[in-house]
């Protein structure tokens, strides 16, 4: 359900309020109890993705998976105990 705003052209007040998209539009104000009241154009809300890494992960092409298996598979581990190479997929730990 969207916020619409009002505003009322005799106390000018402005405020927002919370209707189904199907619902009448106010016609008194709350605040002076007049009619006239009128449904301002909002600026809309935008698009709000949460959670980690949807479009790294998630729209990956399968081509593109195969190339990263078959990079891991081919990569030779360097055998340090503490690697600074954060790509070359040793046992050690990584810094």
């Amino acid at each position: 359900m969207p916020n619409y705003d009002y505003e009322c052209p005799n106390c000018r007040k402005n405020f927002e309020i919370f209707q189904h998209i199907t619902a009448e539009r106010l016609a008194i104000c709350p605040e002076c109890g007049k009619s006239g009241l009128k449904r301002l154009i909002g600026r809309g809300a935008g698009i709000i993705f949460k959670g980690s890494g949807f479009h790294c992960t998630d729209y990956r092409s399968s081509s593109y998976e195969k190339d990263k298996q078959k990079d891991l598979s081919e990569s030779k581990p360097c055998g340090e105990k503490q690697c600074p190479n954060r790509e070359c997929h040793c046992s050690g730990e990584k810094s």
